[in-house]
């Protein structure tokens, strides 16, 4: 019997949760699914809230089906939830698919709902909804066809922990949902748009898999146990992602350092390369990208929408883009002012013919003609050296500020710039002598340095 199916899967999978000790939001649209799914619930003993999203994407229909959910709330005693969407001008703004906007436009709103309407104290959160083992085959085929790698596989989680979100018929087939429901006199809405193939899932569904049962009668059991077995591969998977990046990836401040002499020696390199930089907003397209930065230049970068990867000599560096947040920033020819931890960088290129030259150690006056971008703008770290102006020898940056007294405090937020692996300002103390402004000087690169 599928309600005693239903309560040992929530024993099994949800062993936290009771009767007494959760309020659930169920999502429901008013099909079948969510309609059984309602009715267990209610069979269990647990106390639930009602959402129900109305897309308005179906003129009276999506009108009667929130009629009719209205109606089951009242039927089982519940409170009910209903917003209204303006999908389609959603979509629109976003340039995203129907589905894709209903699925944002709804998870929003239901923590909306989770946060400020349902009661908190001693209970636990959740949402609910409704997908099923047909669902999770679908989910299956849809990343499959559309190019994925092994999570992808894995298909719906039972439990989406820090979204506070159950899926909680996993275990049921579309078939035994049916059943349920026409066993126990229930009632529901059939959504018409589910008979057009214009959707991928409905394709799946409609033509697919049944075209594939005449040849494989038993594809959708063998789906679903590849889907446990996809997860338990996965499983490993991830152990051994997570052992490949803590040999490589080094935390410092908000940046992360990967030596390349390590990553090189990584096998398989481009699955290693992908699962690194997949959390930084960069796409698979971009691993070959990435790989070019081995024997590029030093200072040269690839970009996602939120971080940059950046070659410096021996190292990758993956830095936000957001330079008041980042340690090691690139500073572009065209950029005429940079935001950062310590201030504001000015830059600007100035005849140097007669120039009066300042004094000020927040001014950097340097010849152009020697200096290669981009720059990079990074805190001082040991074995940094340089020559400080008016001498031939190099110094060490430590030794360079125990001459100028600096306290620990002022060593530790003392930021300079280079260009192609050389230092040419420590940032309001001294330029590097080989770049100064000389007689034969004709451009000078001016940078000012303004303190927060």
């Amino acid at each position: 019997m599928l309600l005693h199916q239903f309560q040992e899967h929530l024993k099994q999978n949800f062993p936290h949760l009771s009767p007494v000790n959760c309020q659930l939001l169920l999502a429901v649209s008013g099909g079948i699914d969510s309609i059984v799914m309602t009715d267990l619930f209610y069979k269990s003993g647990f106390d639930f809230t009602i959402a129900h999203c109305n897309f308005q994407l179906r003129g009276d229909e999506s009108n009667g089906d929130e009629t009719f959910v209205k109606s089951i709330a009242s039927k089982y005693n519940k409170e009910i939830f209903v917003k209204r969407f303006e999908t389609n001008h959603y979509t629109e703004k976003t340039k995203i698919s129907i589905q894709e906007a209903a699925r944002e436009l709804r998870y929003e709103w239901f923590a909306e709902i989770v946060i400020s309407k349902l009661p908190t104290a001693n209970y636990q959160q959740f949402i609910v909804t409704a997908h099923h083992a047909d669902d999770n085959i679908e989910t299956l085929l849809l990343f499959f066809f559309r190019g994925t790698g092994l999570h992808g596989l894995t298909g719906i989680k039972s439990i989406d922990k820090k979204r506070k979100i159950i899926h909680s018929l996993l275990f049921a087939t579309r078939e035994e949902i049916t059943k349920y429901a026409i066993e126990n006199n229930l009632s529901w809405v059939e959504d018409s748009s589910n008979t057009s193939n214009k959707y991928t899932r409905n394709f799946f569904r409609n033509n697919l898999i049944p075209e594939i049962t005449k040849h494989f009668v038993n594809v959708k059991d063998n789906l679903t146990q590849n889907i446990k077995r996809f997860n338990e591969a996965n499983e490993l998977y991830q152990q051994a992602i997570s052992s490949h990046k803590k040999k490589l990836l080094q935390l410092k401040g908000s940046e992360i350092h990967i030596p390349l002499l390590k990553l090189l020696k990584a096998k398989p390199l481009n699955t290693i390369i992908w699962e690194i930089i997949k959390d930084f907003n960069f796409n698979s397209n971009q691993v070959d990208e990435i790989k070019k930065l081995f024997n590029a230049e030093n200072s040269s970068y690839f970009s996602s929408s939120s971080h940059r990867i950046i070659k410096n000599r021996n190292w990758l560096i993956i830095t936000p883009n957001k330079t008041n947040e980042a340690d090691l920033i690139l500073i572009e020819e065209s950029n005429n002012q940079i935001n950062f931890e310590n201030g504001i960088i000015k830059l600007e290129k100035l005849s140097a013919v007669n120039y009066q030259l300042s004094n000020v150690n927040s001014i950097a006056q340097l010849d152009a003609k020697h200096i290669e971008f981009p720059l990079l703008l990074r805190k001082w770290k040991q074995g940094d050296y340089f020559y400080p102006l008016g001498m031939r020898k190099k110094k060490k940056l430590s030794r360079f500020f125990i001459d100028q007294k600096l306290s620990a405090t002022d060593k530790e937020n003392t930021w300079l710039i280079e260009s192609n692996r050389k230092i040419i300002w420590i940032i309001n103390h001294r330029i590097d002598d080989r770049y100064k402004i000389s007689a034969g000087s004709t451009i000078m690169l001016k940078i000012i340095y303004n303190a927060h």
